[in-house]
């Protein structure tokens, strides 16, 4: 199919072009209440509205992660408008034409991840039959009606607040080059034995375990002052601006899961240093190092590599050793001051080498005397 030939349409729906030809008449009417208009356009169409040329239109739609639908109409004035608007920030010289399609790609497939999660778990439960001989669908429209525009007030207040600690992170960047390549503390968390656990437990429990496990992680990461960058199932990568917060955070998870009988046993590798972003995930050796760790690591324990150790000792939120603390105690007291206070403890392990890093110093993080802060 040429380009010339292609347009957007919803994901996981029926063809447009079927509507007339016994589309579900419910399903049309779902579609223009949510939409909020009905369909007038054909792709074309919709791309000469706009001023669009039909090639970047496609690459536009195809980047939201909408299927080619031929020339159906399907498409409605807000289509029209969005174009319009991506268009115009290339034209004003605000965005290159390869943001403006990285700009469709991330918020194409951000929002789909959660409107796949509001259907499949959120509007699923909600629209159970209330009476006996009524379908689901008859229950739906009136419940979507009424949700639509409490949900999508609430989308537009997260999203603000999150751009705007986002943007707080990046305007506090040292210099322009730290804006993209970051020195953040980087940590994977992994349940062990998943696998194993896929064999023996239904498939609703192993979901249920599964999201109380992301749950948990993403609550604690987020209270903690983390970011969750995102979940694997049976593992969780986040990250934080300095290590500090990492390793209590890691420790956290630790302590949470092994306080849950319901939970497996849970390992935590991490890693600092020089970390690119791109489309809200993230990249590099410091990524890649603190993956390796996660699968070395022992049961209920946190390894962490050396630029991580370095840090927390830097710090000061951990001693080089335990001579080293016992000095500085000692030194404090003899000049009648406070000894220093660590939060954490490190215990060197051995030099091992790490498939496609080379050789690792991993440390082993742990509370400072075992306690819990």
């Amino acid at each position: 199919m040429t380009v010339d030939d292609t347009g957007p349409g919803e994901q996981g729906r029926t063809d447009p072009s079927a509507a007339d030809s016994g589309e579900d008449p419910l399903a049309l009417r779902l579609e223009q209440l949510i939409l909020g208009a009905e369909r007038r356009y054909t792709p074309f169409q919709a791309a000469r509205s706009a001023g669009v040329s039909m090639e970047l239109a496609s690459r536009f739609w195809r980047a939201m992660g909408f299927a080619d639908i031929g020339q159906a109409k399907a498409l409605t004035e807000a289509d029209v408008l969005a174009l319009r608007r991506l268009a115009g920030l290339v034209e004003a010289g605000l965005l290159s034409e390869a943001m403006a399609v990285q700009v469709a790609r991330s918020t194409g497939q951000t929002t789909a991840r959660l409107a796949e999660w509001q259907i499949d778990s959120f509007l699923e439960g909600l629209t159970e039959p209330p009476e006996p001989g009524m379908t689901r669908t008859e229950v739906t429209y009136p419940l979507v009606e009424l949700l639509l525009p409490e949900l999508e007030e609430f989308l537009v207040y997260v999203w603000r607040r999150q751009l705007a600690a986002a943007t707080g992170r990046v305007v506090q960047a040292a210099d322009d080059e730290e804006m993209v390549d970051r020195r953040l503390a980087v940590g994977f968390a992994d349940l062990v034995g998943f696998t194993r656990l896929t064999r023996r437990m239904e498939e609703e429990e192993l979901g249920e375990l599964v999201e109380a496990f992301e749950t948990t992680a993403a609550d604690l990461v987020a209270a903690r002052g983390g970011r969750l960058i995102k979940t694997l199932g049976d593992e969780v990568l986040y990250a934080a601006d300095d290590a500090g917060t990492a390793a209590d955070i890691a420790l956290r998870l630790v302590e949470t899961l092994a306080n849950d009988e319901t939970m497996p046993e849970l390992r935590v590798g991490m890693a600092f240093g020089t970390v690119t972003t791109r489309m809200g995930d993230v990249f590099g050796t410091t990524v890649n190092l603190a993956s390796r760790l996660t699968s070395i690591a022992p049961r209920d324990a946190v390894l962490v590599d050396s630029a991580f150790a370095e840090e927390l000792i830097r710090t000061r939120e951990a001693p080089a050793s335990e001579a080293q603390a016992a000095e500085a105690a000692a030194a404090a007291e003899k000049e009648g001051e406070e000894p220093p206070s660590y939060r954490f403890a490190l215990q060197p392990m051995w030099q091992r080498p790490v498939r496609g890093l080379g050789v690792v110093e991993p440390w082993l993080l742990a509370r400072r005397d075992g306690r819990q802060a």
